[in-house]
């Protein structure tokens, strides 16, 4: 296998492979790494160590003079000076030195040719190298330009801890990222999504700039051409309800929006596989083969047989794949501009109708709120779903003001007259513990009926707690799902339960009072006031419709 004469980042202690194909990465991780092994479907299953999710908590951006201004500083991100920085990464590139061998994936983010970012991986285990080569849109694929010098380097010493000495590092674990440098640092985590949402990251600093938004949803579009977008957190089924066999899978997570219209920034799939049915979810099951990466799930060691449903080791067990594994996949990624946009939320509170048509400021209050749960495994040290805000469905990657990219998408829904809609994946007949998830069978008839415009005929009524225009009839879904009280022991159980997330919404969104109009604050739900006193109203919710 041919190595580099020149090592990246001026490495000269290891066997450095360049851009390595699949079969030469499987067979090194088969050799090399003790934890890898085969799945009987031809997939590599690999183990990601301690970490299992992200550590969102461990991530830092150097504060730069050329971008400091542009950084929403906080919570999400918080400062690292450039001196410690410096410190972190030569801590990596020293620890990369002294490995036998690293892997370099050179590789675009951005399917829109005019507006691509050129990324290098470097890292020491082939199973890193391979998720990203599954994760990037490789140069030869269709036939793609490479590239001599990258726009941003992943540096992935992920097997060495960071020495939490250094000014700004809490733990061994670190997640560096220098807009100047154009270059992220990883120690302290071997799980391959950190380089994903590293490079998410990078790209909502870029786009904007570019007058492009970037978001954090999946995509498709029919055969005919309309495109649909569904925005939301890991857990909330972008993946899985983008994945329609009747439709072509644009992309699974991450999209620019431009004046010509919707792009992949990626080249494949990261899609959740736990409790993973063929019968249920057949495109992702499928794209289970030679060149997939099983991460962290539980593989019989006589048959290679995947138990998808055991989560001994996590409950955010993954797989990545290229694209092209899956069957109608668009390529190159790219589609006109959406007729749909779904807001998908997971309500763990049981409160939210299965499927909602929002107004313009409904729209733009619920992207900017962000509700849902996080689900159990999708980051460390969540073990059951807890109701969570994240603005714009995806705060922990934002790096700009979240009311940056919401003026943007409310500009280019006004331009193109895109339709809002909100469906709730989450739970019917009570809050968690008490009702049950909503069967993925009804949602995907509640997105079936959006894409044919069956809804367009039916009648609406008001939900009195959030405002919201549910759909009297769904075909395919049984009418009393469709209103989320009816399930519900009681009407004041569910009214209760309705104020009180009422006023967690109330209270997260005072924090954007200043950047929201008053018809924005005003498309939010009832106080939670007015809502308890509903609870004295005899009738059902539905009896408006």
């Amino acid at each position: 296998m041919p190595a580099m004469d020149n090592g990246p980042l001026g490495l000269t202690g290891p066997v450095v492979h360049k851009d390595p194909t699949t079969a030469i990465l499987y067979e090194h991780a088969l050799r090399h790494d003790a934890a890898a092994a085969l799945a009987d479907s031809g997939a590599l299953v690999a183990l990601s160590g301690e970490k299992t999710g992200r550590s969102p908590g461990d991530k830092r951006i150097v504060r730069e003079a050329q971008s400091e201004n542009d950084i929403w500083w906080g919570p999400v991100n918080r400062a690292l000076t450039g001196e410690a920085f410096a410190a972190l990464r030569q801590q990596a590139v020293g620890h990369l030195d002294r490995a036998e061998r690293v892997y370099v994936v050179d590789g675009w983010a951005g399917a829109d040719a005019g507006s691509r970012v050129a990324v290098r991986v470097v890292c020491e285990r082939p199973y890193h190298a391979l998720f990203m080569r599954n994760m990037l849109i490789m140069p030869d694929a269709g036939g793609e330009p490479g590239f001599e010098t990258p726009d941003v380097t992943i540096i992935n010493a992920g097997r060495h801890p960071a020495d939490t000495g250094i000014d700004g590092v809490d733990s061994p674990t670190s997640i560096a990222l220098s807009f100047a440098r154009g270059e992220l640092v990883i120690l302290g985590t071997e799980y391959a999504g950190e380089m994903k949402k590293g490079v998410f990251t990078l790209m909502n600093h870029l786009m904007p700039a570019r007058g492009i938004l970037s978001m954090h949803c999946s995509a498709n579009a029919s055969v005919d051409g309309q495109v649909s977008l569904f925005f939301g957190l890991s857990g909330t089924g972008k993946t899985t309800l983008s994945a329609d066999p009747r439709r072509r899978l644009i992309g699974d997570d991450e999209h620019c929006w431009s004046d010509q219209g919707i792009a992949n920034i990626e080249g494949g799939c990261y899609a959740k596989v736990i409790d993973l049915s063929a019968e249920a979810e057949p495109q992702i099951s499928a794209a289970i083969r030679f060149g997939a990466v099983l991460e962290n799930v539980v593989r019989d060691p006589d048959t290679g047989a995947i138990d998808y449903s055991d989560d001994r080791i996590t409950q955010n067990t993954r797989c990545a794949y290229p694209i092209e594994h899956v069957d109608n996949a668009q390529l190159p990624g790219v589609g006109g501009h959406p007729r749909d946009i779904i807001l998908l939320t997971c309500d763990a509170f049981s409160v939210l109708p299965p499927v909602s048509r929002l107004t313009a400021e409904q729209a733009m209050y619920h992207f900017i709120s962000g509700y849902t749960a996080k689900v159990a495994g999708t980051e460390m040290g969540v073990t059951e779903p807890q109701a969570t805000f994240s603005a714009c469905f995806g705060a922990p990657f934002l790096v700009r003001h979240p009311a940056v990219y919401a003026r943007m998408l409310a500009e280019r829904i006004e331009q193109t007259g895109s339709r809002v809609w909100m469906i709730n994946t989450g739970w019917t007949g009570g809050p968690y513990g008490i009702g049950r998830r909503i069967p993925l069978g009804y949602t995907r008839a509640m997105i079936d009926a959006i894409h044919d415009n069956a809804l367009e005929s039916v009648g609406f009524w008001t939900d009195p707690a959030f405002g919201l225009s549910v759909p009297d009839h769904c075909p395919g879904v049984p009418n009393e799902v469709l209103d989320p009280m009816s399930g519900w022991p009681s009407r004041r159980g569910y009214l209760e339960a309705a104020a009180e997330l009422a006023a967690l919404f109330h209270q997260n969104f005072a924090a954007y009072a200043d950047v929201a109009d008053a018809a924005i604050q005003a498309a939010g739900p009832a106080s939670p006031e007015h809502i308890q006193r509903e609870t004295a109203e005899p009738q059902p919710a539905s009896a408006a419709k």
